[in-house]
């Protein structure tokens, strides 16, 4: 059975360019071209849901040089790809709190969700300005304002960045970091986690596919016997 949902922390393309004695803006941009290839690879492979993990809520710790050129491919990718995703029948969303990003690329970004909001086919998520425990912070505070007092998982869903959309069913994380990294800690309560010692950039199709192998050699019981 093929994962409905696969979520990916797109590890390692910083050290995919030190490897190389590198400056990390060209690890970066390999990683944007993995990108493009796992997303068509997702879509082929009938995923109905690939959510991927671009940029945290500690990323802003980063060098302004560095958190500028992810910006500056961040744009060129839906500028160049948003053709493709629409024809595609791709539908963009974002996962996170745009409100601290340059307003030029926050219009590119929304003109691009509400493009493809009406599109049938992958639903892409992109993790941008995005840590779990903020959108945990986010849906006590919609509970709060709609002075909800008893919480059900399925409120709680209800309020995510994610909702409408099923809980991961596989994680990958590249690089071999043994880590969640503050991603979607509500929805992989029962992820099946892959770890990949593959650096992002280096992450192909077929890496894609080892870890879906992986992924159907073992038995979900969900708490179960």
């Amino acid at each position: 059975m093929i994962p409905v949902h696969v979520a990916i922390i797109m590890d390692g393309s910083g050290r995919w360019a030190k490897r190389r004695s590198l400056p990390r803006a060209f690890g970066h941009k390999q990683g944007v071209k993995t990108v493009k290839k796992i997303v068509r690879a997702a879509d082929s492979l009938g995923i109905k849901v690939l959510t991927l993990y671009a940029f945290s809520a500690e990323n802003w710790k980063r060098p302004r040089t560095e958190i500028k050129t992810l910006f500056s491919l961040l744009k060129q990718f839906i500028k160049k790809e948003l053709e493709e995703l629409n024809n595609s029948s791709v539908k963009l969303r974002i996962l996170g709190d745009l409100s601290k990003f340059p307003e030029n690329l926050k219009t590119e970004i929304e003109s691009a969700c509400k493009i493809t909001s009406k599109n049938t086919g992958l639903e892409l998520n992109i993790a941008l300005n995005y840590g779990a425990r903020q959108e945990l912070l986010h849906v006590f505070e919609e509970m709060l304002r709609q002075d909800i007092k008893k919480p059900t998982e399925e409120i709680v869903s209800s309020f995510l960045y994610t909702a409408g959309q099923p809980d991961p069913d596989l994680l990958i994380r590249t690089s071999g970091e043994l880590r969640i990294s503050n991603f979607l800690l509500w929805q992989i309560a029962y992820s099946e986690i892959y770890i990949t010692d593959k650096l992002w950039p280096d992450f192909a199709r077929h890496d894609l596919e080892n870890a879906i192998a992986e992924f159907q050699k073992r038995e979900r019981r969900f708490g179960g016997i």
